[in-house]
This record gives C-alpha cells, structure tokens and sequence, in this order.
C-alpha cells in the first residue's frame, strides 16, 4: 500500500512543481505579430498602396470582423541599403493558436478575394509592384 501511494505522489509532486514554475515567470504570453518587409520597385508604390488600401485592407478587416487577427499596420521605413525595406507591414494575432485557423482564414480568404486561381493571378500582378524580402514571426511577452 505504501508503494502504491509512492507512486501516485511522485506524479502529483511533478505536477505541482511545474505549476509553481509557471506561476514564478514574471511574464505571460501575449500576441503574435507577423512582421513582413518589402521592398517596392522603382515607381510603383503608388500602386501597391492602392492594391494595400483595395482588397488587403477588406481582406485584414474581414479578418478583424471574425476574431482571427487583431490587428494590422502598414509602416513607411527609410531603407539604409539597396537591399532594405521601404514598407514593413505587420499582422497581429490574439495567440499562436489563431496561426492554426487556415481553414478559416482560407475561406474568408476566397470570400474577400476569390478562387485559388484569382488569388494567384492577383499574386502574380503585385509581383511587378514589390518583393517581399522575408518575414518574422515574434510574440509579445507581457510584464506582470
């Protein structure tokens, strides 16, 4: 019997003390942010701004309207080098779970913007417009 106890106390034990480590953190996990850095090609962000303000702007709005992002940003950057930025846009999500809804964020995705195939046209047509140089994943941890 006494075995027996030992072996369900060792679990509990475990368990308690990671609860405790958890409660120790000095932070918790806030959103996530989707930062994405683009470079627009001699004489065409006039046009991208307005492809930004068109159908990204209704697409990030659809978005907001059903709970899978938070928020998003468009920024103007001065670029240091040839190969910088010049436009950084960022998409805020309420948790990492939210990244998890493609299948939610496809429909309304087709919704707002299309087909498939009209998304890829439309992916296409901005490819003159601009070049996306990559993208950061970060989340904010929040100070108790």
């Amino acid at each position: 019997m006494k075995r027996f106890s030992l072996y369900l106390a060792i679990p509990m034990l475990a368990f308690t003390t990671g609860v405790l480590a958890d409660n120790n953190k000095v932070y918790k996990d806030g959103p996530v942010t989707d930062v994405s850095f683009i470079k627009i090609k001699p004489g065409q962000f006039e046009n991208y701004m307005k492809w930004l303000d068109g159908p990204y702007k209704k697409l990030m709005e659809a978005q907001i309207k059903a709970g899978l992002v938070t928020k998003y940003a468009v920024y103007s950057t001065e670029a240091r080098t040839a190969n910088d930025a010049d436009l950084i846009l960022s998409i805020t999500f309420p948790n990492m779970a939210a990244l998890d809804k493609t299948d939610e964020a496809d429909a309304i995705a087709a919704k707002v913007m299309g087909s498939d195939d009209e998304q890829s046209k439309a992916t296409i047509e901005r490819g003159p417009m601009r070049e996306v140089l990559g993208s950061q994943l970060m989340r904010e941890l929040i100070l108790k």
